[in-house]
């Protein structure tokens, strides 16, 4: 029973992931697309191919995640937990994206394992919380909005004389780099959150232990089930972020792109902190718009996008927790 639980788990846990590659997909490739820098096939082959490489890059927030959120008991009801917690992820990813909305995949992890949890009457690390989940989620946003204004109004004081046409043709280019490293820091912070859940699961199900590496096995099905939902690409979310916050030009892409990555990569490897790419990139695009001027933000969008932050953690958390205890009436 055990057995057949992890493997259950681990599926979930995958099928999470792709929700995730294709929910977040946007995050990449939408300023560039909106652009037109790059065609959206290829840009969802090149954040595909990047976010597969960006997994490969640390473990630091698959740890955090793996062991600083909850610690279920071992055996059959850790399991069950763990599961429900997906479940309550998979099912607050499908429902914004069904509405174009760019929520946090990350934060609907955390709210799904501490929902079950709670529901299970299990222990929650609610420092780990406060200081890896609570605090990142609240100053990602801030320091995404203040440095992608900022380099914004660089780039627009250095280009200030030059001819608008030819200029624009260069940040399309520079949009190709900056789109691959927005997409390079996802595969670093998404698909290490997959990674602590399995691995998290193999814990529980008494596989490997809490100080063990982290199975090759696990970095290469989190990265494939992310790369592949990724290129399969997530439409409706993709419009919000290119086209309804703000109309972009490719220098406001550009500057968007570099400060949400420049957070990722901080955030991933600085501070070890699971922040959402979803969060950083849309603050990042309200940022660069609102150096033009604060009516050229639709901030009608923006405010639906910010309560769908809001309700994240605790509607992914009441779903696990309404999963888990079906799950236990059921398995247990």
């Amino acid at each position: 029973m055990e057995l057949a639980l992890v493997i259950s788990v681990v599926v979930i846990a995958l099928v999470f992931d792709y929700t995730n590659g294709f929910h977040d997909a946007a995050n990449a490739i939408a300023t560039s697309v909106s652009t037109r820098a790059l065609t959206p096939r290829a840009a969802l082959l090149m954040a595909a191919v990047m976010n597969f490489i960006g997994a490969h890059l640390g473990e630091q927030v698959a740890k955090t995640v793996g062991s600083g959120i909850i610690e279920p008991p071992e055996g059959t009801h850790g399991l069950v937990i763990v599961g429900a917690g997906l479940v309550g992820a998979i099912t607050w990813n499908l429902i914004t994206w069904y509405f174009g909305l760019p929520s946090s995949s990350s934060h609907a992890l955390i709210g799904g394992l501490v929902g079950a949890a709670l529901a299970a009457s299990t222990t929650v690390h609610w420092d780990g919380v406060l200081e890896k989940v609570v605090v990142p989620m609240i100053l990602s946003p801030l320091v995404g909005f203040t440095l992608a204004g900022g380099i914004m109004i660089a780039i627009l004081w250095i280009f200030r004389k030059s001819n608008p046409h030819s200029t624009g043709r260069g940040f399309r280019y520079a949009q190709t780099v900056s789109a691959a490293a927005m997409a390079l820091g996802h595969g670093l912070q998404d698909a290490q959150k997959t990674m602590g859940v399995i691995f998290l699961a193999l814990v529980v199900g008494g596989y490997n232990q809490p100080g063990d590496n982290i199975p090759q096995w696990v970095i290469l099905a989190a990265a494939a089930a992310i790369s592949l939902g990724t290129y399969a690409g997530g439409w409706r979310i993709m419009r919000t972020l290119g086209r309804r916050i703000i109309a972009l030009n490719p220098p406001q892409g550009f500057a968007a792109e570099s400060a949400a990555a420049t957070v990722l990569y901080v955030a991933a490897i600085g501070f070890q902190a699971p922040i959402s790419t979803t969060h950083t990139i849309t603050s990042a695009i309200m940022g660069v718009g609102a150096t033009k001027r604060l009516s050229a933000v639709r901030w009608g969008v923006a405010g639906n996008i910010v309560t769908a932050w809001v309700l994240t953690i605790p509607a992914a958390g009441i779903v696990a927790a309404i999963t888990y205890w079906i799950a236990h009436a059921i398995i247990e």
